[in-house]
């Protein structure tokens, strides 16, 4: 026997790291202890949640490795492990996403088959609108209210500047919509508004420099959001580059109250919402359709002559007039464009 086989063992074989023997399991932890936490903000791969929906109790996380390249938004509730103290440099991991009770989607254009989530689980949304400087947008409010119906949400239409225009005519073409009104310019009170939105998660959406941050900060003073101006050709830019939730103050021990500003959005495209969504929303509506001929678009004649959306009478005949209205507005295939800047969301 030579020399070399007589000094030979174990330590003369390369093992390498993680090659063992013992198979790879595709079981993963259950996660079983995890606490419930609500996402409150989103930034570069780490998200803020508050544990257990208060917001005194805050920490940062991270996408646990096994849950892959789930989206993960604010407003969606999840499961969350680790550090849990919420010092400064901790960090905890979300390990599970509930379903989502209701979402607020867009695309960036009627083309775009990539959807956007702006929010989940808000039960209101807050369609923020300038009567002036820049001018409203009848467009864009309808595309707001088509997803605002689609997803679950219950819309709000909010006027700011009313000092410069008069809303009325504005107004008129949302008629039979049930569709709550308010006004939030500077000098307005917002008690109407608080009212709406106390106990409830509310999105708030808007073009580019119609005051929507300003309003988020007399809501939450401490929220303190950039504001701006709105240019000389009455665009504005964007300031908000971020969704955060915000928790109204003066809330009590068993009542959470939130506001989700977003940032000024320059585009609405609803390439996931078709006719049928946005009637299903309407219970009196969505029972009348049944009687529509195969393939009706519901946007009445010449297109589809014998729609039963016709033959409704009293307010459900004033709904269908108005859903039909949003359905043409919503069908016309272009996007509904802000003519704004690249910079603030507010005045």
């Amino acid at each position: 026997m030579s020399r070399r086989a007589e000094s030979y063992d174990e330590s003369d074989v390369r093992i390498r790291p993680g090659k063992g023997s013992r198979p790879r399991t595709k079981t993963r932890p259950a996660h079983e202890n995890a606490e419930s936490a609500m996402v409150v903000s989103v930034d570069r791969g780490r998200w803020g949640c508050t544990l257990g929906g208060d917001p005194g109790r805050r920490v940062v996380a991270m996408r646990a490795r096994e849950l892959g390249r789930t989206p993960i938004v604010v407003g969606d509730d999840v499961g969350v492990v680790g550090d849990l103290t919420g010092r400064p440099d901790s960090l905890a991991r979300i390990v599970k996403v509930a379903e989502r009770r209701t979402v607020l989607r867009r695309t960036a254009d009627d083309t775009d088959p990539y959807e956007r989530i702006v929010v989940a689980n808000a039960d209101r949304l807050l369609i923020v609108t300038a009567m002036a400087d820049p001018p409203p947008r009848t467009g864009f409010v309808e595309r707001a209210l088509a997803a605002a119906y689609v997803g679950g949400l219950e819309p709000i239409l909010c006027l700011t500047k009313t000092d410069l225009a008069s809303p009325d005519e504005f107004v008129a073409a949302f008629e039979g919509l049930d569709l709550p009104i308010v006004h939030a310019g500077r000098t307005d009170p917002l008690d109407d508004v608080l009212t709406l939105l106390r106990g409830h998660l509310t999105a708030l959406i808007g073009h580019s420099g119609v005051g929507k941050s300003t309003l988020v900060n007399r809501l939450v003073p401490e929220a303190d959001r950039a504001t701006g101006v709105v240019s000389g050709v009455g665009r504005g830019r964007h300031t908000s580059t971020q969704s955060v939730a915000l928790p109204l103050p003066g809330d009590g021990e068993t009542q959470r109250s939130w506001v989700v500003d977003t940032p000024g959005i320059r585009s609405f495209g609803l390439a996931h919402v078709g006719p049928d969504d946005i009637i299903d929303a309407f219970d009196d509506l969505r029972d009348a359709i049944e009687n529509c001929p195969r393939g009706c678009t519901h946007l009445g004649a010449p297109a589809d002559p014998e729609c039963a959306l016709d033959e409704l009478e009293g307010p459900s005949h004033r709904r269908a007039m108005a859903v039909r209205h949003l359905l043409i507005a919503v069908s016309g295939g272009k996007t509904e464009e802000a003519e704004s800047g690249p910079s603030s969301d507010s005045t």
